[in-house]
């Protein structure tokens, strides 16, 4: 078991560590290019036809994958928190969310980072990318992101054609006018992928952040007559914001 100074010894780099790993997150999911995908096809109409090189983008950035590294990387963050701040013996109280104890005997100055740290959180929740809601997708679990169905495009060329205006006569030639005619040659076949997440899962997470908020800053009030031992704190805080919905 470790000792309270080589606990208050660690923080201060765990907290360091954390804070830029939690930006690097933050910052990825405002990027729209990292978090689409493409594939684009092509079919010529003919079988002598134009062809045309496949077109592939891939997903490189997953709302789900960086909710699991906040959620990894905080965890360490509370979990050393917690120790020191249970070594304090202040005064502690239950965290309850809707008649369900998720933290028992918290510290009042883990409460207050608790809500410093939901906060946080609450910014990232309210910034998650959001799936374009006219477009229709499912959900692709080969490739472990979202897809839209496949929609076909016709791809033309202009051909060039001739219209004769004036027959030919003994005295004069025939007169003959050029135009283009755009002719269907070929289709592409596109499909949009996305690592962004739908609406409804950007609410249900945004609604526990807000209920668990409330729940620490009643518990704080309520916080004066108790006290608490060393506990590991991040594990069930993650296993209830980001488990998977209902």
């Amino acid at each position: 078991m470790p000792k309270l100074n080589q606990i208050i010894a660690v923080e201060k780099g765990v907290k360091s560590r954390t804070q830029r790993e939690l930006t690097d997150a933050y910052h990825e999911l405002q990027k729209p290019a990292l978090l689409s995908g493409l594939s684009r096809t092509y079919r010529p109409r003919d079988e002598d036809g134009e062809t045309m090189p496949a077109e592939s983008t891939r997903v490189q950035v997953k709302a789900e994958d960086a909710l699991r590294d906040v959620a990894r990387a905080l965890t360490r963050l509370f979990d050393v928190t917690a120790t020191k701040d249970w070594a304090n013996r202040d005064a502690v109280a239950d965290v309850v969310v809707d008649g369900r104890t998720l933290l028992t005997a918290v510290p009042v100055p883990y409460l207050l980072f608790l809500e410093k740290q939901l906060t946080d959180l609450r910014t990232l929740v309210d910034k998650l990318p959001v799936l374009d809601p006219s477009e229709s997708w499912a959900y692709d679990e080969s490739q472990d992101v979202w897809r839209t169905e496949p929609v076909e495009t016709a791809r033309t060329k202009k051909i060039p054609r001739s219209h004769v205006l004036y027959e030919a006569t003994k005295e004069h030639p025939a007169q003959v006018e050029m135009y283009t005619e755009d002719v269907v040659v070929g289709t592409w076949t596109k499909v949009t992928f996305s690592g962004a997440l739908p609406a409804r899962r950007v609410n249900v997470l945004r609604d526990r952040v807000e209920r668990l908020q409330a729940a620490v800053k009643f518990a704080r009030e309520e916080a004066n007559a108790t006290e608490v031992t060393d506990r590991k704190i991040g594990d069930a805080v993650f296993a209830f914001l980001f488990a998977p919905d209902n």
